[in-house]
């Protein structure tokens, strides 16, 4: 049985529809990311299934029990906010107890103990949030969702405050957390590393809607829609007008510079990101820009004249009109 299960879940504000029909699951001790640009509605699906908020219509599940009309306190989940949401008057382990102490909890003490010392948080305990650095109050807020135990713990954005260095680190330190502990983990973000990183599954949204759900490996190597294609990857996957009502999509990673004489396409070279173990070389074909990722530094100059190649294997092709990927 799923942990989480959402049917055929709205939520409209007015005229303005933020959810349209969401459906998905969470199977227990999994890791899903609701992934998706600014304004596609992951906050508010969290939301939905916190509390927080209620639905215009659908069902929401937790284990067993329908939980869409009930409150937070009785959901049995924990969430962790992006803006951490530390009292800057209490201590580090007094942040960390208070909702214990709320429902006057008896076993505080022991369940601090054994947090902090999975947190690393142990010489921190006396200390104020203002005393601590953005990775140890991200510490801090998870600490505090993971006293209470539950078995769901649901993650806004928790990581968008910290800088990229210590982005890498928390992705690593949460994941292995989640696995070690076993609990579902639902995990809002807009960005794909994240997700790509992070995710047994990916919830892809866009406009309040689910584009694509699946693992990270199957939205990138098989996008059902151009919007996928072109949301996952960092580059994006290349799609490329080469005639009739088809988009081409092909990586930048599967695309190559060739002599003229093999090239499917000629181009001009516009710019050259070099990244170390590769670059990124940005060219414009008959008015569209494509990206092609070539090993260690590309032996290409801007302005040049190239050719670009790709093996037919490489190809992904989807309607021009609807997006949709064609068989």
């Amino acid at each position: 049985m799923p942990a989480i299960q959402l049917e055929n879940v709205a939520k409209h504000w007015g005229d303005s529809r933020a959810l349209d029909g969401i459906t998905f699951s969470a199977e227990p001790g999994s890791f899903v990311v609701l992934l998706g640009p600014s304004g596609c509605g992951k906050s508010t699906t969290l939301r939905l299934i916190a509390g927080l908020d209620t639905p215009t219509a659908g069902t929401i599940r937790i284990g067993e029990r329908d939980v869409t009309r009930l409150p937070p306190a009785q959901r049995g989940l924990s969430m962790v906010f992006q803006s951490y949401a530390l009292f800057p008057h209490l201590s580090v382990a007094e942040n960390i107890v208070f909702g214990l102490r709320v429902r006057k909890v008896r076993d505080r003490d022991a369940r601090l103990a054994r947090v902090a010392a999975l947190l690393g948080l142990e010489p921190l305990l006396a200390r104020k949030p203002s005393q601590l650095s953005g990775g140890q109050q991200q510490r801090v807020a998870l600490g505090r969702a993971l006293i209470a135990e539950a078995p769901v713990c649901l993650m806004d954005e928790p990581l968008s405050n910290l800088d990229a260095q210590l982005r890498g680190e928390m992705r690593r330190e949460i994941r292995a957390l989640q696995q070690r502990l076993g609990i579902t983990m639902v995990y809002v973000t807009h960005d794909q590393t994240e997700a790509m990183t992070m995710a047994d599954r990916v919830v892809l949204l866009r406009n309040g809607r689910i584009e694509q759900v699946g693992s990270p490996d199957e939205l990138y190597t098989r996008p059902a829609t151009a919007f996928t294609a072109r949301f996952i990857g960092a580059p994006p996957m290349n799609l490329l007008e080469l005639g009739g009502d088809v988009l081409t999509g092909v990586r930048p990673e599967d695309l190559a510079l060739v002599r003229a004489g093999d090239a499917r396409l000629r181009a001009r070279v516009e710019a050259i990101e070099y990244l170390g173990a590769d670059s990124l070389v940005a060219c414009s074909a008959a008015g569209q820009a494509l990206i092609v990722r070539v090993p260690g530094r590309a032996a290409v100059a801007a302005q040049e004249e190239v050719g670009i190649g790709w093996e037919r294997a490489a190809e992904h092709h989807f309607e021009k009109t609807t997006g949709g990927r064609k068989a």
